[in-house]
């Protein structure tokens, strides 16, 4: 059984319940994604799917095994779904069928990698507070103290302290599903959601 799908994250927009309250959303385009390999226990040792995302200028072309020789030049994202049970319908070459994966009202876990912020200091990566404003305080953003080793010229491992901020693979759990367009194949899920406009993201169904 398939409990994921692989997905194209278009942007954020926002429905209206019916009591009139108004939901934000993330639309997430499940098309173009297609089944470029089966593995199987015998042979790979555990069950699961390989699936690349189309190049836009082959998207409306008509797949055929030469690409899988080349999938760098035909996929732009090829990615892997672990599967609970081999499945008989799935074949190479098929479109990823995301209407029988999700359903409006499913809880899922929604991962994909963070926005890139730079290079940040430890207020804004860390939250830390800083030093006070007034009363001759020198601190101000700066890190503060780092650990009593610092006379020997060390930090200790694991010091939260200025660097890269970002570009890291987060989850975000137990998301509802508020709409499915099959005709679209767009997925619309409640709240925001880590990545970028045009990022890959994964939805797998919450335990």
């Amino acid at each position: 059984m398939v409990n994921g799908l692989w997905g194209k994250k278009l942007g954020m927009a926002q429905v209206f319940a019916e009591d009139k309250s108004v939901i934000p959303v993330t639309v997430i385009d499940t098309a173009y994604w297609v089944i470029t390999q089966i593995k199987t226990t015998n042979r790979d040792g555990y069950e699961a799917i390989q699936v690349g995302y189309i190049r836009p200028r082959y998207q409306q072309q008509q797949f055929t095994k030469e690409w899988l020789s080349a999938p760098k030049k035909y996929f732009a994202h090829v990615c892997e779904i672990r599967l609970n049970a081999s499945v008989e319908k799935l074949e190479v070459g098929n479109l990823l069928p995301f209407n029988e994966i999700v359903a409006v009202g499913d809880a899922v876990d929604v991962s994909g990698i963070s926005k890139g912020r730079g290079f940040a200091g430890v207020i804004k990566r860390h939250g830390f507070s800083g030093g006070r404003g007034s009363h001759g305080s020198k601190l101000h953003r700066g890190t503060g103290s780092v650990s009593f080793m610092r006379s020997e010229g060390r930090i200790i491992k694991g010091k939260r302290m200025p660097g890269h901020m970002g570009v890291q693979r987060c989850t975000i759990k137990n998301v509802e599903i508020v709409a499915v367009d099959s005709e679209k194949k767009i997925v619309l899920v409640k709240g925001a959601v880590p990545g970028c406009s045009g990022a890959p993201i994964f939805v797998h169904k919450s335990r």
